[in-house]
């Protein structure tokens, strides 16, 4: 009994022993496996990749370039006064370069000092990859930009104005213009520098007429003039145009107070003209006003005083130059203002010939002339129009044309392909983001030049839809017409 005991127990401290060295080999081995991992593979970086572009998406750009034949435009208009026997870039190119580069988010000349050197550009440009026959260099590009002439720049500027008449399959009943005016700040001793006193600052006044997200007109001007300045020229020519070819369209002009001026109220009332314009206050208006201010003041402490109050109402109102009176909506509002439990007025008033409820007139029709400064801030933050930099003003009108050129190109891909997609109300900055600022690897044959792009791109099946749409479009100049037709897939 004793024999048989000591027996098992030698059995388990030798079962308890193998055990013990199984577990430390075991051990053993995991540590020398996580070792091997937790050593880093050695890095190797050359420059054996070849034609590698970060500039994919100009695809893009340059097909909606051809469709609209927005650069075709603009080199029939411009002059060129060189010597064709000794011209090394056509100045279509030079335009193309330019106004592609802006969107893919290149803002300065000297950008293209490298640039000119791209592959993507190269191809869609020059139609080869050679790069001892580069694009244009900074100093072509800026004599390009300093010879031209103030009445190409006229011309110029209306070409938007066609591009917005075709963009539509059929005649609208109304269109309403937003027209506003920004600061660009000028950059030392330029030509047209005057100080501001609203913007408290040197600089440029650029003034822009949009439709919606299309825009119409954009044109550099100097500060040393009120807002308002030239409006009313520009006005008289898109109000020209657009009733040439659509007689019966109704045409609203909406704008801020700084629009709401006696020369454009009477212009707009002389060439039956719809409107939507802020007014300035006055003591006359204060005066008609007073019953309803002092109302939504009594409601706001009666309610309380913790959140804001408002009510519409309108008046007759004639200024001393108005032609006649006006119908004038006052909106009478108070704000909470703290420990003050009589709030913070905020009283606007807006002229205006057109019929509706004055809270229809200024919630639903006046304050939606917000969206445009939404526009505005796209080209002069994420298209560079404020880079206006030439010592000659011209030169710098040129500058911001060449910027609105970009944001069409990029408003004519969102409006059309882009507009079932997740990017159909996206910023320009965005759109560049995922769809032109992609790698490739570009080669090419005898026959074709080939884009490789990266097998992981995150944004690869939109990608694709956006090009195929593009080369399903051809020619056509309307996009509409091409869903209506079921020839752009909608997938």
């Amino acid at each position: 009994m004793k024999a048989t005991k000591r027996k098992a127990k030698a059995t388990k401290k030798s079962t308890k022993a193998m055990s013990t060295k199984k577990s430390t080999k075991l051990a053993a081995k995991l540590a020398k496996a996580k070792a091997k991992l937790a050593k880093a593979k050695e890095i190797v970086v050359n420059f054996n990749g070849g034609k590698l572009t970060s500039n994919a998406g100009v695809l893009l750009l340059q097909r909606v370039n051809r469709i609209l034949r927005l650069i075709e435009r603009i080199n029939r208009i411009i002059a060129d006064p060189r010597d064709p026997l000794y011209i090394t870039h056509q100045q279509a190119d030079l335009i193309t370069q330019r106004v592609l580069a802006i969107a893919l988010g290149y803002e300065d000349v000297n950008d293209h000092n490298t640039l000119r050197k791209d592959p993507a550009l190269l191809a869609v440009i020059k139609n080869h990859l050679d790069e001892e026959k580069p694009l244009g260099s900074a100093p072509t590009l800026s004599r390009l930009e300093n010879r031209i002439t103030s009445k190409e720049l006229t011309e110029l500027s209306k070409l938007f104005v066609e591009l917005f008449i075709e963009s539509h399959v059929e005649p609208p009943k109304q269109i309403i213009i937003d027209v506003d005016a920004t600061d660009d700040p000028t950059h030392g001793n330029q030509e047209g520098r005057y100080f501001n006193g609203f913007y408290d600052e040197y600089c440029f006044l650029p003034l822009y007429f949009f439709c919606g997200d299309q825009l119409l007109w954009a044109q550099l001007r100097t500060s040393d003039r009120g807002g308002a300045y030239g409006t009313r020229a520009i006005m008289w020519y898109i109000a020209k145009r657009l009733r040439e070819v659509w007689p019966d369209v109704e045409i609203v002009l909406r704008g801020d107070a700084g629009f709401g001026v006696a020369g454009i109220i009477n212009y707009c009332d002389r060439n039956r003209l719809k409107y939507i314009l802020g007014v300035a206050s006055n003591k006359v208006l204060e005066r008609l006003s007073a019953n309803i201010v002092s109302f939504a003041e009594m409601s706001f402490v009666d309610a309380g005083s913790k959140e804001a109050m408002r009510f519409f109402w309108d008046i007759e109102y004639q200024a001393r130059l108005w032609k006649k009176p006006h119908r004038v909506v006052v909106k009478a509002e108070r704000l909470p203002d703290g420990d003050n439990f009589r709030g913070r007025e905020n009283t606007r008033y807006i002229v205006t010939n057109l019929e509706g409820s004055p809270k229809e007139l200024y919630e639903d029709t006046y304050c939606a002339r917000g969206e445009m400064e939404n526009r505005i801030k796209e080209q002069q933050l994420m298209l560079f129009a404020d880079r206006t930099s030439c010592h000659d003003f011209l030169a710098n009108r040129f500058r911001l044309f060449l910027s609105s050129c970009a944001y069409v190109l990029m408003e004519t891909l969102r409006r059309t392909v882009l507009c079932d997609t997740e990017l159909a109300q996206a910023q320009c900055d965005t759109i560049r983001l995922k769809l032109f600022k992609i790698a490739a690897v570009v080669r090419q044959s005898v026959r074709r030049t080939e884009f490789s792009l990266s097998s992981v791109f995150p944004y690869r099946a939109l990608w694709r839809r956006v090009y195929d749409r593009l080369r399903m479009a051809g020619d056509v100049l309307v996009f509409d017409h091409l869903r209506m037709a079921g020839r752009v897939p909608a997938d």
